[in-house]
Order: C-alpha cells, then sequence, then structure tokens
C-alpha cells in the first residue's frame, strides 16, 4: 500500500508525476478548485468581519469522497496544486474540504513537471503559506464584492442581467479611451520629399529622404511648400558632405513571461490569450513523447519572472557551445525586471528540456502545440545567446542649402538572431546598399513629394491590451487572458481580425460605471489594489484590513448609485422623434444586447419601435441628411446618413463639417 499521497490539481499531472514517484506514492488530483463563494448570493458578511462562506462546489462530492479514503490510508500527504496564490489557496481549501486532522500534511511545488524538480520539491516540503492564501482571500473577495454589488445596479438600469467586476471594468475603461481618442482625432497633414539618386557606375539607384538645411530640420506641412522645395533642387548638385560608419548592437531578448508570450503569440502566432494559455497548459502539464513517456516540456505557465535557474542557464550555456561554437554563447548578463514586483519568485517560461527540439518531437505535438512550443524554445535560446552585431553607414547629402540622408547597415556578427527573430528585428529602414565616398556626385532621377496625414493611436489587440495592463499594473499573469475574455464573451468588446473594438452594451456599462463607480475603474485606484495585495501576500498587509478600507466608501457610493436609480426610473430617457401611429414623444430604451432603441411609452396599446440613430449634428457631404451613429453586425461603431439604403455614406472615423468625400465606401 501506497504510503504517501500526493494530490495534484489536473488529471493530467497524475501519470507523468506518479512514474517519477514510484509505488510508495498514490498521486490524485482534485480538478481544481473544490471550494468556493456560494453562487446564490454574496458569501461574505460585512458584519461579520468579512468572513467568507465558502461551500462545496456543485459536483465535486464524490471526488472529495475519493479523496478522504485516500488520505485515511497515507501517511504523508503532499499538496501538489500550482505554485502560486491561487494554487496555494486551492491547497488550503483541500484541507478544509478534507478532514486531515492527525495527518501530516505538507506543501510542495515545483516550476517544471520533471524527475528533479518534483523530487527536489519532496525535499523542500512546508507548511501552507498563508500569506499567498490571504492574498488570494483578498482578491476573490473583492472581486465578489464588487460583481454582486454592482451588477444588479447595471441590470436595472439598462434592462439586462450584465455584471461588472474590479478588473475587467478598468480594462474596458482602457479600450473605450482609446476609441474615444480614436474617433476625436483630427488628422494633421504632412508632406515627405524622397530623391532618387545615382552615382557614376552604379547600376542601381538608391533613395535618400529630405531632412532639411544644414544645421534645421525642416518639417514639410504642405504642397505648396513641399513645391517650393522641388523648385529650389532643380538646378541643384548633390553632393555627399559627410559619411560616419559604426557599429549598432541588437541586444539578445529575454525570455518569456506570461505577458511576454502572450503578446508574441498573438503577433506571430495570432493566437488568443485564451487560446495561448490553454495549449501551454497543455505543454507544461505533460505532452506523450515517444520513446520517453508522458513528459512535461515548459515550465510553469503564470510568471511575470525572467530569472533563469543555474540548472538550466549551464545546460543552456552547453547547447549554444556545441551547435553553434563558442562566440555564440551569451554572457548571462541579461537580468530580470527590476521595476516591479517578481510573482512568487518563478523563473520565466522555458523548455525543460533543451535535447528535446521542437524537430525531434513534432510527430507527438499537434500543430497548435508544436508552433507554441517552438515559439518558446527559440525565445530561450536566443535569450541565452549573444546580441546581433549590425555595421551602419549613414550619409549626409547636400544639395544646396538643402540636405538628404541615407544609412545603409549589414550584419556584422548574427547573434541570437541565428536562431530568433522578432517582428521589429525584420522592419527593413535601410536603402543604402551601394558604397559610396565622400564627394560623390549623384544624377537625380526624381525629386518627389508624398501627401501623408497623422494617424491616430491604432486599436488595441489582445497584445497591446496585455501589454497596457502589465505596464499599468493591473492585473497579473493570471489574471489577463480571463479578464479579456470575460468582457468578450458579455459581447462588450469584439475581435474584428487582430483589432478590439468597443460595442454599444460596452459602452454603456463605461459609462455608467464611470458615472457612478469612479473609483472603480481608475486606473491608479486598481494598480494600488494590485500592490496591497502583493503586500498581503509578503505579510506586510492584513487582508481584511484592505477589504474593510474598501468597503467603506465603496458601499456608499453603491447606495447613491441605488437612489439615483431610483429617481431616473421614474421615466425614460426622452427622444426628439414623435410616434407616427399615435403622435406621442418616443423614448429609449434597451435591447435584451444592451443597444438603445426607439419605443412607444403608449404601449401596449402603441407597440411601435423603430431604431434609434445618434445625430452628430454634421450633414452627410453626399445628400445633406444627418449623420448618424450605426453599428455593424458584430458591434462596431461607425458612421453613416440616416436616409441608408437611398444614401450610400459610410465612415469608420468621425466626419466633421469639413468632410468632402466619403470614406470608407
Amino acid at each position: 500500500m501506497a504510503k504517501y499521497l500526493v494530490i495534484v490539481e489536473s488529471p493530467a499531472k497524475v501519470n507523468t508525476i506518479k512514474k517519477f514517484l514510484g509505488s510508495n506514492y498514490e498521486v490524485v488530483a482534485s480538478q481544481g478548485h473544490v471550494r468556493d463563494l456560494p453562487k446564490s448570493q454574496l458569501g461574505v458578511s460585512p458584519e461579520n468581519n468579512f468572513d467568507p462562506k465558502y461551500i462545496t462546489i456543485r459536483g465535486k462530492g464524490d471526488l472529495l469522497a475519493g479523496l478522504r479514503k485516500e488520505v485515511k490510508k497515507a501517511e504523508i500527504i503532499y499538496l501538489a496544486t500550482d505554485p502560486d496564490r491561487e494554487g496555494e489557496a486551492i491547497s488550503w481549501h483541500l484541507t478544509k474540504a478534507i478532514n486531515m486532522e492527525g495527518k501530516k500534511v505538507k506543501r510542495i511545488t515545483f516550476n517544471e513537471i520533471t524527475k528533479t524538480a518534483v523530487k527536489e520539491s519532496l525535499k523542500n516540503a512546508r507548511d501552507i503559506d498563508m500569506n499567498l492564501v490571504d492574498a488570494q482571500q483578498a482578491r476573490r473577495v473583492l472581486d465578489r464584492i464588487v460583481g454582486y454589488k454592482i451588477s444588479p445596479i447595471l441590470w436595472a438600469k439598462v434592462k439586462r442581467g450584465l455584471s461588472a467586476g474590479r478588473v475587467q471594468s478598468v480594462a474596458l475603461r482602457i479600450i473605450c479611451d482609446r476609441e474615444n481618442e480614436i474617433s476625436s482625432f483630427v488628422p494633421e497633414e504632412y508632406w515627405t520629399l524622397e530623391a532618387v539618386l545615382k552615382g557614376e557606375g552604379q547600376k542601381k539607384p538608391f533613395t535618400a529622404k529630405y531632412y532639411g538645411e544644414a544645421d534645421n530640420k525642416i518639417d514639410i506641412k504642405s504642397k505648396e511648400q513641399a513645391d517650393a522645395i522641388i523648385k529650389d533642387l532643380k538646378d541643384a548638385k548633390f553632393e555627399v558632405s559627410d559619411i560616419k560608419k559604426g557599429e549598432r548592437v541588437k541586444k539578445s531578448p529575454l525570455p518569456f513571461t506570461t505577458s511576454t508570450l502572450q503578446q508574441e503569440a498573438s503577433k506571430v502566432l495570432n493566437y488568443s490569450t485564451q487560446k495561448t494559455m490553454r495549449i501551454a497548459q497543455q505543454l507544461y502539464e505533460g505532452i506523450a513523447i515517444k520513446g520517453h513517456g508522458t513528459v512535461g516540456v515548459i515550465t510553469y505557465l503564470r510568471t511575470d519572472s525572467t530569472r533563469v535557474s543555474e540548472e538550466a542557464e549551464n545546460s543552456a550555456e552547453k547547447y549554444i557551445i556545441e551547435k553553434f561554437g563558442p562566440q555564440y554563447a551569451g554572457k548571462k548578463t541579461q537580468a530580470a525586471k527590476e521595476d516591479k514586483k517578481i510573482q512568487d519568485a518563478h523563473e520565466a517560461i522555458r523548455p525543460t528540456y533543451l535535447e528535446f527540439e521542437p524537430s525531434e518531437i513534432k510527430d507527438s505535438l499537434t500543430r497548435e502545440q508544436l508552433r507554441l512550443y517552438q515559439l518558446i524554445y527559440k525565445r530561450f535560446l536566443a535569450s541565452r545567446m549573444e546580441s546581433a552585431v549590425y555595421e551602419t553607414t549613414s550619409v549626409k547629402i547636400d544639395a544646396g542649402k538643402h540636405r538628404f540622408t541615407v544609412s545603409g547597415s549589414s550584419v556584422k556578427f548574427d547573434g541570437f538572431m541565428k536562431v530568433y527573430t522578432r517582428e521589429e528585428d525584420n522592419e527593413e529602414t535601410e536603402t543604402l546598399k551601394t558604397a559610396v565616398s565622400k564627394g560623390d556626385v549623384f544624377v537625380v532621377e526624381n525629386v518627389e513629394g508624398k501627401q501623408h496625414f497623422t494617424q491616430p493611436a491604432p486599436h488595441y489587440t489582445e497584445a497591446s491590451l496585455v501589454r497596457a495592463l502589465e505596464e499599468l499594473g493591473i492585473g497579473r499573469p493570471s489574471t489577463y487572458a480571463p479578464t479579456i475574455g470575460v468582457i468578450l464573451g458579455r459581447r462588450y468588446i469584439v475581435k474584428e481580425g487582430k483589432n478590439i473594438f468597443v460595442t454599444e452594451v460596452g459602452e454603456v456599462v463605461n459609462q455608467m460605471m464611470m458615472e457612478a463607480f469612479p473609483a472603480i475603474v481608475d486606473v491608479n485606484f486598481t494598480a494600488n489594489m494590485e500592490t496591497l495585495l502583493d503586500g498581503v501576500e509578503e505579510g506586510t498587509v492584513k487582508w481584511k484590513t484592505i477589504i474593510e478600507n474598501f468597503y467603506g466608501d465603496f458601499d456608499d457610493a453603491v447606495k447613491e448609485a441605488e437612489k439615483q436609480l431610483e429617481e431616473v426610473k421614474i421615466q425614460d430617457e426622452l427622444s426628439d422623434e414623435v410616434c407616427e401611429q399615435c403622435g406621442r414623444q418616443m423614448v429609449i430604451k434597451y435591447s435584451s444586447k444592451g443597444s438603445k432603441f426607439l419605443a412607444c411609452p403608449g404601449f401596449p396599446e402603441c407597440r411601435n419601435t423603430k431604431p434609434y440613430f445618434e445625430k452628430i449634428g454634421v450633414a452627410c457631404p453626399k445628400c445633406g441628411g444627418e449623420v448618424v451613429i450605426k453599428r455593424s453586425q458584430k458591434g462596431r461603431r461607425f458612421f453613416g446618413c440616416i436616409n441608408s439604403p437611398e444614401c450610400d455614406f459610410i465612415s469608420w472615423t468621425k466626419p466633421t463639417d469639413n468632410t468632402v468625400e466619403a470614406a470608407g465606401k
């Protein structure tokens, strides 16, 4: 009979770990959480020191009964749930849900599911860290209070079961702020000048860009200004006045954190954050590798650390020297980020065994697993390699009082780029590919001015949103994917291609949150809350103190919002439209999906309804009708003529009174 019981979260880990430990160990899975706050009520008692009321999750009864039988048979129970706050809390809940009294209970954690890591964790078994548990409890209770107190207010206001959350409401605000920035953006005209030049004996011409005058950079704002410069250059001699040669170093990248993995997988593989985490979880928990059994091929996937263990460091150095030569091995100078707390002192995300090259195990992986594993593998190798070095040439070409510039570069040493290049590494910015000398004179084949307009900030993608959340200190590695998943699932936002757009219901929810609960959607407030949660983990802050300090002002805001809601509910918002069937002033209502429509207040006698279009006070440039805000089938906002379909004017950007022609036809 097995003397020791190891409880993990996922059934996928069971066979992998059991293989490492032998017959004295029984390995079973809790299948995630076993206790949580009840769905039917708040589950937190403000009157009783904010004590949470935990209940067994529905459907877990039989599983817990089976675990209890295993606990009775074991001498020592090792709780081996995931190595983060949530995993620590699951271990604690297991001790409460299963009678472990009189048993020796220990907590073990490992960053990778390998024989060495698992056996080492048994040597370093410890007690449950209540600071980690309390940090997770604080997050759960805060999120429950916010969600259960605000959601009914949104439901009553919008006539639908909408919901709000502490972190997703801030994420939604960030997206809405960007949308408003794009909508209100006014493009500014500017021009660039390019000269196509050819030297004596050269087969191919090259292009030089206008800089300005010798000691004065000039921005060209109009066609007239561009034409005047072109005219001035008509008889000018284009001559090289200065050449500078140098080196440019492109540093090797840091290994992946959760955030950077999600960003890169989105850009390179077009994976959503949720898809990336799901596949990474599979790679971490174990893949059946032919000839090796089930093996965890990457380290733990929820981390904001770029630290690499000494063992992995040495293994990488040896591999790189053997594979590429000693000149490619890095000097181990890549440091972890120092500007924020590193979650749980984890390592970066890396392959567990470098001998499992992607090409060697591709037959054991699905196509999606292989693509993500390849990305992680190459990024880690690149992070341990030397920087790339470019030889650069910068040339100044004078034409009378005017100056043009051109630059070129060539790779002197490819370094990490031998195995891995990022999107930015492939950007082609250098155009000079021919040798030039000081005093060289060129034949001018053409000088052309090009008109441009400044562009608004781009729409968020999942990758750039994750980056923004991380930079602002909102959420932690385990929260990025669920946060985006929630606001996508509730259709507060939609994706078209990679771009994220706010839906009408998303705008409504954000507007209400901004008006009634400005602190909840305040970026600094939310980031500060994350810092306080880190303080709980470190043992410097009591978790209930955070809840107490938060609850007072929040409860007042909820009561005020409920009071205002009662006043507002007396009558619906009147529109300027008159019901053509009965003559009453029509009112604005919300559909079950949260979108606005016009309805006759005489219901049920008069059942007239029609679409609601918000006017922006601009005349259609095609027919003179009103330009109104409309929605695509996916919920994306655009601007169109109220006389559609007779008039086909549409624009994705907000038209102004100066709009001359239709955009986006």
